[in-house]
């Protein structure tokens, strides 16, 4: 994936829950979202002519969209064009409380994506570093140090073959 704007998910602005807090998103929304995750830097006019909207009712509707924490415009790079050359999926087994070991990861700059899950790990975080030595220090020197952590599994990365932003809308 070369540096492109897409719509992406945010965890800090959402439950999560899927509860009856989450924001209700009809067929219009959905439209946008899904122009937007073409092209994060479409024209309001061009995305209003292709979901039946004026320029303005398309602006207010990202702008909500935006507010309510259902999407975000960010630009995303390939790790290796800007000298992130190792990434790796890390399974994190716990002991104790699992919000206090999963917000440390969170601080974490290395750390681009930390999930809690049900099954043989209690968290999976994707770390992106500069090389093998960078991994090593992040998971031995502060990911295994963390309170609470008891054992790690590391999936280093060989090849990425697919990652997109497109479920949004299915």
């Amino acid at each position: 994936m070369q540096s492109e704007s897409v719509a992406s998910r945010s965890a800090d602005s959402r439950n999560g829950t899927g509860s009856a807090s989450s924001p209700t998103i009809d067929s219009v929304s959905l439209a946008i979202i899904e122009q937007l995750q073409e092209d994060g830097r479409r024209p309001y006019a061009a995305i209003g002519k292709a979901v039946g909207l004026s320029e303005a009712a398309v602006r207010q509707r990202v702008q909500k969209l935006l507010e309510q924490g259902v999407m975000q415009i960010v630009a995303v790079t390939d790790p290796l064009t800007v000298g992130l050359r190792r990434q790796a999926m890390v399974g994190i087994k716990v002991e104790g409380d699992l919000d206090q070991v999963a917000d440390a990861l969170t601080a974490m700059a290395e750390c681009e994506y930390v999930v809690m899950t049900a099954g043989s790990f209690d968290l999976m975080v994707e770390i992106v570093c500069e090389d093998d030595d960078h991994l090593l220090e992040v998971i031995n020197k502060r990911i295994r140090a963390l309170p609470g952590v008891r054992s790690t599994e590391s999936f280093v990365y060989l090849k990425l073959k697919k990652q997109t932003y497109m479920w949004g809308t299915r």
